[in-house]
């Protein structure tokens, strides 16, 4: 599904989906392409990106 994000214009650009899996294990990649992980479920994978993204807004707040 194409759908644009705020404050896009144009074409909608190719995105993937963050969570991936290898095996029976489960990962989501950052924009920093680090991938985080292995998770035993797609939910904990979920959970962790919930926290891995307060985090980095915590770190970003910190510098303004």
């Amino acid at each position: 599904m194409e759908i644009h994000r705020a404050g896009e214009d144009g074409a909608v650009p190719f995105r993937t989906g963050r969570f991936f899996n290898v095996g029976a294990k489960w990962y989501f990649a950052t924009r920093e392409a680090i991938d985080q992980g292995p998770f035993n479920s797609k939910g904990e994978a979920e959970h962790a990106l919930t926290k891995y993204i307060e985090h980095c807004k915590s770190v970003e707040s910190n510098w303004a």
